[in-house]
This record gives structure tokens, sequence and C-alpha cells, in this order.
């Protein structure tokens, strides 16, 4: 499992001028799976997503196709976790530890 956190490095102005496209994308990968929940961080500078993928590599492809990051309105901080204990709804996402 996989916290993406964002950080936005351009104006709101900017990062509202592609929110449709990033809505867009975050829909595409809510259908694949690979996002669990996501939203705003308050203050306004950014965002956090829950993902699950096999590997990080996975997650550094899907980050690095936002269309956030493409336009340069933000940047992400990528941390992986071993979720061992999990709401009963996220339970097929359990881990143990090995």
């Amino acid at each position: 499992m996989f916290v993406l956190e964002l950080s936005y490095t351009a104006p709101l102005e900017a990062v509202d001028a592609v929110l449709p496209d990033h809505v867009a994308w975050l829909d595409e990968l809510y259908g694949q799976g690979v996002f669990l929940a996501s939203g705003r961080k308050e203050p306004r500078d950014g965002g956090v997503i829950i993902a699950v993928s096999g590997d990080r590599a996975r997650i550094e492809e899907v980050t690095a196709g936002d269309p956030f990051v493409r336009a340069g309105v933000c940047a992400y901080r990528v941390t992986e976790f071993v979720a061992t204990k999990t709401a009963p709804a996220l339970e097929p996402y359990r881990e143990t530890l090995a």
C-alpha cells in the first residue's frame, strides 16, 4: 500500500486549470482498483491519495502520468507501507509481516 502526497508547485490558478484532467485521471485509476481514497489537503497546498499496487515501480509510473505532474503544477512524495491492520472493508489489502 502507498500514501501518495501531492505538493503544489504552482499557484492555485494553474492547478485549477488542470483539475478536470486530474479528476479524469483519478477516475480511471479508481476504475482500475489502484486508488482507494483521495482528497485535498487542508490548507489547500496539495493532496493525498491512498493507493495499492504490486510494486513501487508501477506507482512511480502512475504518478508520472498525473496531468498535474505533466503540467508541472505538483510534485509527489511516495511512501510505501505494509498495511498489517485495516478496516474490514480494506481486508483484501491487509498484509502480514514476513
